[in-house]
């Protein structure tokens, strides 16, 4: 029977796992929501599904370790444990997995060296020293109430408050102001439409917050918000930032502002750790994609950057080495180049 491994990898916005072999084959893949320990309504749901799926067909007995790297396990470690545990054992496993921040996943996936420096911005946004895959210094993450500056949730949050200057007359046009009204009205936040495609008939306590000037009020827009926030935590707001990346490519100054006091924020949190030895390694979802931010990111960063691969094949690099220190080398590589097949082949 051969023995395997799981690696997880929950954060604000979705949750990835692999099964894989002790020499590093992956056998297995699954998805999940939101699973942030802190901020997601239903993070044990969430790792549930993507362990299932990601063991169909398998036998869980086969499974001899694990690493669950989830959001907010630093800030809430007893928490996480406590729903990943729920997780683990829902799905028929035994034992108990290694609980782990994202940030130590996200390094592992992208590089076998044991230390360096990872810079995350995704739904939140941190930095993290790491020395023998062990996370030993943090920069932000502070969560999006007091910080994760330069985050999804954060470019979101500016994003509300750009508009809302504009609706009140603090601040001067902006293209942001209809899309964010408008992917508002494509998330179901708004009851309707009228005619000039403006929302209208949104509640807030208990009465109607109607459309004004051919717009709609500020009123109506900070009742929208704080329902989707209601409705799935503030890691919601993080979906507003590809609206600001594309308000920023077609030319918004307002949109391209943001972004670049977003860059500012972010590098200047890396930059924070000082100099370390290893490779500095980027993640999350606004970094390692072709966007704006990612580009005047990297501009902003010294010396090369490697980009993560899958934050879930690095959690289950992170098992490997947990079961078989010293010797896992060429397994966490397999793992790696395992990812880079499968995006190629995509």
């Amino acid at each position: 029977m051969t023995a395997l491994v799981v690696g997880l990898d929950g954060g604000g916005t979705g949750t990835r796992c692999v099964v894989a072999t002790l020499s590093g084959e992956i056998t297995g893949r699954g998805y999940g929501g939101a699973a942030n320990a802190l901020s997601s309504p239903d993070p044990a749901l969430s790792l549930g599904a993507a362990l299932r799926t990601a063991l169909d067909g398998l036998d869980p007995a086969r499974v001899v370790g694990g690493v669950l790297a989830l959001a907010g396990a630093r800030s809430a470690p007893e928490r996480a444990t406590a729903v990943a545990d729920s997780a683990w054992r829902a799905a028929g496993l035994t034992g108990r997995p290694r609980i782990v921040p994202d940030t130590l996943a996200a390094f592992a996936g992208a590089t076998g060296e044991p230390s360096g420096t990872v810079l995350v911005a995704g739904t939140g946004a941190t930095a993290v020293r790491i020395e023998d895959r062990r996370a030993t210094r943090w920069a932000d993450g502070y969560g999006w109430l007091l910080g994760d500056e330069g985050s999804g949730t954060w470019i979101g949050l500016r994003a509300v408050r750009a508009v809302l200057a504009c609706l009140d007359g603090r601040a001067g046009p902006t293209a942001l102001r209809g899309a964010v009204l408008g992917r508002l009205v494509e998330d179901g936040v708004a009851a309707g439409a009228g005619a000039d495609g403006a929302p209208v008939g949104a509640v807030r306590d208990g009465g109607s917050v109607e459309a004004v000037g051919g717009g709609v009020s500020a009123g109506w827009l900070v009742g929208a918000v704080e329902a989707g926030v209601a409705r799935e935590g503030p890691g919601w707001l993080a979906r507003l930032a590809p609206v600001v990346e594309d308000a920023a490519r077609a030319g918004d100054a307002t949109a391209a502002g943001v972004l670049d006091e977003a860059a500012l924020r972010l590098t200047g949190t890396v930059l924070a750790l000082g100099p370390g030895a290893g490779p500095l390694v980027v993640a999350g979802s606004l970094l390692t994609g072709p966007t704006l931010l990612a580009e005047r990111v990297r501009a902003l960063l010294p010396g090369p950057v490697l980009t993560t691969r899958d934050g879930a094949a690095g959690a289950a690099a992170l098992a490997l080495h947990t079961l078989s220190p010293g010797t896992a080398g060429p397994a966490h590589l397999r793992l790696l180049a395992e990812k880079a097949v499968e995006e190629a082949t995509e």
